[in-house]
């Protein structure tokens, strides 16, 4: 796929191929799932951080109209509580005790004829708790802490003698705070149990990964659980695991013996399916005066649950950004009386990545050194963690492109030199990469007598254009239109597949597919092997090219004959082929180091003066994604990743109450989120090259956007006022 092909759909800006059953609303999402005789569920939550529950009154809802069940831990049957995934163990189940362990966890579920019965009844539950001072703060020596919870914390060289010796040292503490994944569709389940099978519809990025979690709790058979997604409206990471709401679901379900749907209400949200965590980070660096790095060190103080662990290293960005002799990264993570946080787009990175080119910006007007040149200075040549040489690397492109685009040299470097009236004006950069996680995949590709490709894997499409990039490789490979591509995915029962998560389906399941199509030429080939008919008899598949719906050769493209003559001839509907690629790096035998999308941000603020109220007015972004898939929806991911770094930048705090640790902004009248009017005009430009680590030669870029905006930002602010903000968000209060 690294080698131009003659049909040129890979990389073109095709439309989506599911936009038409969306905006028509023919697309079937979680929540517009139902059944005949279907229950409704509504789930009852804590009102209390930590403590246990001393008596639980149920009779009441139970005599409610339309009450079917209300299900409690004193009645919910015992199931196994824990199944581990590649993301730690399952969250913790609430049903199964009696202990509270943070504000809003699920006390109950109460099932109903129908969703206003349910949640009418819901409120008649009557719960009284036995309440102990919760933890819900990061530095409060009460709090549990485990030091190298990931098993990642790296050291190299030797630190503390570097940043002794260094010529200028800095020394700084940053701040971020919990913000929530919210997307624009609810999070729902819909369970249905055919004897022991169990069909469920849900809000999951990874089907294959819920289906074995399910199965792992309810003590049945991977092969006796169905999930089903072909469309999620939004996840943005929160659909990552599998959340107690849909094993409630379930459960309602196999207790009724009937359908049950579960909408998880936006107030919900916030304490049901996770959040970005708050981090508390320590950034020591040692430079010599012109600017060389000699030495960083980089601690990282994330939140988790009170005993569900989040996996979310967040100085995992430092190892691999800069060429630096001697680094220290360490992780801690404090166990509070809070909702469990998840994983957020860039889960980690975003966060640490903002600490670390804040402190390189501030670290250049230290040393009198442009921001871009001083990252210049330092830019690694090969991995600074293997030592070898990168799969692909564009990232000074990406500094030159982007500077180029927004007018960097044209800058007053002088923070606050430049004003328009009562605004001062600021332009900050940062960059950035984000190294892509991605899993063993596998993919089912056929061909029909009708001239259609059918492509079947167990991928979900949650928004970022995964229907329409497989549609274009599996176009591109077989030499049909993308018209003539049917993809299906978003179902566990078919071909493993990882999540849409960590950039890296585009990876796993671009490489699925090429092997796929690779099999499927030769299957073809095979058919004619010995077919006197065949003007393709006897030969081999790189003799061959596949255009126009047909197998031609190479050399003389005129021989040659369509699929479906073939398929005609032998008597078949349809051929299919298997497709299996893991990309996983692999340690032994490695010559290069698999590399992520790189990017630089170019920002330009506006402060008021007297009033402290910030505009981002301009937002440039160049990423080294290596082959672009489609242009169109790859400037869209860079995009909405830009608008969620802003939120994440200016506005979103996800706020505990200190005394109960209720989230006390729950909805979208309270928790600010970014509007049109917050967005400027966002320029996307991509550079570089096909990487060579896998075949399509793409690099994920879901989350690379969201990765360098809030530093790139946050210098901006300081050039434009003079004033080093390192907490997010950058208010009005912190600006006055």
């Amino acid at each position: 796929m690294t080698t131009p092909s003659p049909n040129k759909i890979v990389g073109e800006p095709v439309d989506r191929v599911d936009a038409q059953p969306k905006v028509t609303g023919g697309a079937r999402y979680p929540s517009d799932v139902d059944y005949p005789d279907m229950a409704h569920a509504v789930l009852v939550q804590s009102t209390i951080a930590a403590g246990t529950i001393r008596a639980i009154d149920t009779a009441e809802a139970l005599a409610a109209p339309g009450v079917l069940a209300v299900i409690t831990h004193e009645n919910a049957p015992e199931l196994v509580y824990e199944v581990m995934t590649p993301f730690g163990p399952s969250p913790r189940f609430p049903l199964k005790d009696d202990r509270i362990v943070h504000h809003g966890q699920h006390v109950a579920v109460v099932v109903a004829e129908t969703p206003e019965q349910a949640r009418a009844a819901s409120r008649l539950v009557r719960v009284e708790y036995d309440e102990t001072a919760p933890v819900l703060d990061i530095d409060d020596p009460m709090a549990q802490v485990t030091t190298d919870p990931y098993k990642a914390d790296a050291e190299r060289g030797d630190v503390t003698t570097a940043l002794a010796s260094a010529d200028v040292a800095y020394d700084e503490t940053f701040h971020t705070v919990p913000v929530t994944n919210s997307p624009l569709g609810l999070f729902a389940a819909v369970a249905r149990w055919d004897g022991g099978r169990l069909l469920i519809h849900s809000s999951t990025q990874w089907p294959v990964m819920e289906r074995h979690v399910l199965a792992g709790l309810f003590s049945i058979e991977e092969s006796a659980v169905q999930v089903l997604v072909p469309y999620l409206g939004g996840g943005f990471g929160a659909g990552l695991r599998t959340w107690p709401h849909t094993v409630l679901t379930a459960l309602a379900a196999r207790i009724l013996d009937r359908p049950v749907k579960l909408v998880v209400p936006r107030p919900q949200m916030f304490t049901s399916v996770g959040h970005r965590p708050q981090t508390v980070q320590r950034l020591r660096i040692g430079a010599t005066s012109d600017g060389r790095l000699v030495a960083i060190d980089h601690e990282g103080t994330s939140t988790s649950g009170a005993e569900e662990p989040n996996i979310e290293p967040i100085t995992a960005v430092t190892r691999e950004a800069y060429d630096c002799p001697n680094l220290a990264t360490r992780d801690r993570l404090v166990a509070l009386n809070i909702p469990n946080p998840g994983a957020m787009r860039a889960p980690g990175h975003a966060e640490g990545n903002f600490a670390l080119e804040s402190a390189m910006d501030e670290l250049s007007h230290r040393l009198g050194i442009d921001p871009l040149e001083l990252r210049l200075r330092n830019f690694a040549e090969v991995s600074p963690e293997t030592g070898l040489p990168w799969s692909s690397n564009a990232l000074r492109e990406c500094y030159r492109a982007g500077a180029e685009r927004f007018g960097w040299d044209h800058r007053n470097p002088e923070p606050g030199s430049t004003r328009d009236g009562e605004w001062l004006i600021g332009h900050g950069m940062a960059g950035a990469t984000y190294s892509w996680w991605a899993a063993h995949c596998r993919a089912t590709l056929s061909l029909r007598r009708d001239g259609t490709a059918h492509l079947r894997a167990a991928a979900t499409d949650i928004g970022t254009g995964t229907y329409t990039i497989a549609a274009q490789i599996v176009a591109e490979l077989l030499g049909l239109e993308v018209g003539q591509v049917h993809v299906e995915i978003g179902d566990s029962g078919l071909p493993l597949a990882p999540a849409s998560g960590g950039s890296g389906l585009a990876v796993a399941l671009g490489g699925a597919i090429e092997d796929a199509a690779a099999n499927l030429v030769r299957a073809f080939l095979d058919l004619v092997r010995d077919d006197d008919r065949s003007p393709l008899r006897g030969r081999s598949p790189g003799a061959v090219t596949a255009t126009n719906g047909r197998l031609q050769l190479s050399d003389d493209p005129g021989v040659g004959e369509p699929y479906t003559d073939i398929l005609q001839r032998h008597g078949m509907d349809e051929l299919a082929a298997e497709g299996d690629k893991d990309p996983t790096p692999k340690a032994e035998g490695m010559t290069m180091s698999p590399a992520g999308a790189f990017a630089a941000q170019f920002a330009e603020v506006r402060v008021h003066e007297e009033l402290g109220i910030l505009k981002v007015t301009r937002l440039v972004a160049a990423v080294d994604a290596g082959r672009v898939l489609n242009e169109k929806t790859a400037r869209s991911q860079v995009a909405g990743a830009m608008v969620m770094a802003i939120g994440m930048t200016q506005f979103e705090e996800t706020a505990f109450d200190p005394a109960t640790g209720r989230v006390t902004n729950a909805t979208f009248g309270d928790y600010l989120i970014p509007v049109n009017a917050d967005i400027p005009d966002l320029d996307v430009v991509f550079v570089g090259e096909p990487d060579r680590y896998n075949p399509i030669g793409a690099k994920g870029i879901g989350e690379v956007g969201v990765t360098c905006a809030p530093a790139a930002i946050a210098n901006a602010v300081y050039h434009a006022t003079g004033r080093r903000i390192r907490s997010l968000p950058i208010t009005i209060e912190k600006l006055l």
